[in-house]
Order: structure tokens, then sequence, then C-alpha cells
């Protein structure tokens, strides 16, 4: 199946009122409804509000009919970019690299805390459903990064891929566009660190493995829970625990350093699992490990709060207390040097125990990897002075 074809997404009858006038998350707050569990089977948020920068908030209504309840399911929609450039900068001194790379914008996994979901707002799509089933695909990503590969003056340095949305996404399986910016870093001996939550991964290990003999690249797989029942409620789209355990060890076998990340820790959901996620992953082949804790930023504070609800009314408003005690009263602190692991004592406990648990395990901080293989793709004045 192309990654071109479009698969319609049926319009639900809305109602629309200006949002002007208004701070934006009241506007949210007060667009927010649940959709139909039925439509919604499969997915992670349970609401589909209006981005913060739109001129209306819009949301379903009943028209007297039982309209909504004869709307199909929610389906996903592909919408093609033809990017300039893929390579992303940033100075943000809480990661460890200062380039990235996202071939999709939204996901299809459906991880209802992932905290790239505010971003869908720009693109004229809400942070909720729409970032799960409107998915935007950076055709040809692989060659616009050759080009900007042999820009005059590139200095190589380690490619973050996955930092944003997930680039083994199922719509990965039709387009193949981290396939072709994969080939392009493997045929140019660029650097490079994966982060995802699929066994599709395991599909490049021909590309992997022999770039890994070279020092060239790391995969992080992100482990949330071992719990299946959890993991489908909160990340129903992507592979399941144990897969992702067994994806660990088929790249750990291949020679190709895997590194276990357990993120987000969210309180009173998943905390518990911290010794147990980093115990199995240990004996499956991870050798490095890294955790981030739950992050709330805008449209994403109300999307969880929905979810805890819909699913964990009995403990929602305790583990929404947790967090603000972790973020000095807040539900979000975008500050630097405390965003990725939180303020004050659960935070500092966490921290304890996840590096304790590492220490005893034997998980080591690895090697860097090589930066003085890298090889520029030939421009295309040379090329053609070849013939």
């Amino acid at each position: 199946m192309s990654c071109l074809e479009h698969f319609p997404l049926a319009a639900p009858p809305r109602i629309s009122r200006p949002a002007a006038g208004r701070p934006p998350r009241e506007a949210l707050a007060e667009s927010a409804r649940e959709i139909d569990s039925v439509r919604r089977r499969g997915r992670g948020a349970v609401s589909n509000a209006s981005g913060r920068f739109e001129a209306f908030a819009r949301e379903e209504i009943d028209d007297g009919w039982g309209s909504l309840e004869s709307l199909p399911a929610l389906k996903t929609n592909i919408h093609i970019e033809k990017p300039r450039s893929v390579i992303t900068r940033n100075d943000s001194p809480d990661i460890g690299f200062d380039r990235s790379i996202n071939p999709y914008r939204g996901c299809e996994h459906g991880c209802v805390y992932c905290f790239a979901r505010p971003t869908h707002a720009y693109v004229g799509y809400s942070p909720g459903l729409d970032f799960e089933t409107e998915i935007f695909v950076k055709e040809g990503a692989g060659q616009v990064l050759e080009r900007e590969l042999s820009a005059p003056g590139y200095v190589p340095r380690t490619l973050a891929i996955g930092s944003n949305t997930d680039p083994y996404q199922p719509t990965e399986k039709r387009c193949r566009v981290m396939r072709g910016v994969l080939e392009t870093l493997a045929r140019t001996n660029h650097p490079v660190g994966i982060v995802t939550k699929s066994a599709l991964v395991a599909r490049d290990i021909d590309l992997l493995a022999p770039m890994a003999r070279k020092g060239l690249v790391k995969v992080a797989i992100s482990v949330t829970t071992l719990d299946k029942e959890l993991a489908r409620k909160m990340e129903p789209r992507a592979a399941s625990p144990a897969l992702r355990l067994a994806t660990i060890e088929k790249l750990a076998d291949a020679g190709i350093p895997v590194s276990v990340l357990v993120a987000p820790i969210i309180p009173a959901v998943n905390d518990a699992e911290i010794e147990t996620i980093l115990t199995r992953a240990f004996a499956a082949g991870a050798r490095e490990a890294g955790y981030v804790m739950l992050r709330l930023p805008l449209e994403l504070r109300d999307l969880f709060s929905e979810w805890l609800l819909t699913h964990y009314p009995d403990k929602a408003r305790h583990v929404l207390s947790l967090v603000r005690g972790a973020r000095e009263g807040k539900l979000y602190d975008a500050g630097f040097g405390k965003r990725m692991t939180g303020v004050g004592p659960y935070a500092w406990m966490i921290g304890r125990r996840f590096e304790i648990a590492a220490a005893r395990l034997g998980y080591g901080a690895g090697a860097k990897l090589r930066c003085d293989l890298f090889q520029p793709p030939r421009r295309s004045a040379e090329q053609l002075a070849l013939f």
C-alpha cells in the first residue's frame, strides 16, 4: 500500500464558536469533550479539542438523532510533505545532542503522555486524537538529508532520530522514510542515535549492524511498562512490552548497542516498575539506561488529566498531586535542568532508585559514537565532473 494513499476521515458534526477574547487554555478547557469510546477504540487520547492557535473552538454535538453514535471509527490520514530541510538544531542543555531528524509529524502509536502532542497545533490540528490520526510524512527525507550533509563546512555530530515522534511508527511500514534516512547515514558513515518503542527497528538490522561495527549507531528502546493492559490503554498502537524486550534481544544479538529508556515515569501509575524494567531489559541485552519524568506541556495537561479520569478515576487526584509535587506545585515546569527529572522529594527518590538499580545491574555509560569516519556525499557538480 502506497503512503500516497489518503484514508478519508468522516467529518463529525461540530459546533464552532469564537475563541477570541478568552485565554487559549480557557477556550481549550471549554471545548474538551470525550469522544465516543467505540469511535476512538485503539487510540490513546479521549478528546480532540481544538489547538491553541485556532480562531474557533470546536466540539462534537448530538443533533438529537443519535448522529454521534452512527459515526465510523477514526481512521488514519496520511499527508505528504516535501521538506526543504530535515535537520533540526537545538541548544538545550538537557539533552545530549544538538541536531535531530523527525521523519514524521504526529504519531500513530497514540501514547497519551507524548510531550510532542502540542506540536500538532502548529499545523492546524488538535493535539488530541488528530495527533495520532493525522500523520504528516516527510517524503524524500533521505535525499534532502544527503543534500544537507554535502553542504560545505558541514561538521558531523550524532544525529538523534525519534526525539519527537517515533520514526518506526506503523506508517513507516508503508512509507519507509526512516529507511531512506538510515541508508543515507550508512552510506556516509554518519553517527546516529535512534529512540523507538517499535519492533519495526529490527527490520533495519542489515543497515544497523554494519554501522554498529564501525561505532556509528546506538538504539534506545523505550519501555514504559511491562503491564500489557496498562500499555494498551496508555500507548495503544505501540509494540507490546514483551515484543520490545524481544527487540532489545535481537538488536543486542546483532552486535548493536542497545539502551533502555524508562520514560516517562508517571507517579502512582508505572513508577513501581522501574527496577523490574531495568532488570528485564538488562537480561535481554541492554547495557545503557535512562529515564524521564512525565512532562505535561500546554494541551497535554488537559489531555492526560482526561485520560486519568477516564481510566483511573479513583487515583487521578493522587497522580496529579504527585506530578505537582515534582514540578514545584505546577503540572509542568519547562525550566532547563529540571524539566526531565523534576524537583523535590518525590523526584529525588525516583532518581536515587533508578541510579541504585542501574548500578547494581551493571549498566554503564557506553562508548561515544565516532564522527571521524564521515564521508560527505559528492555534490552534484563533483558528480558531473566524473563524466
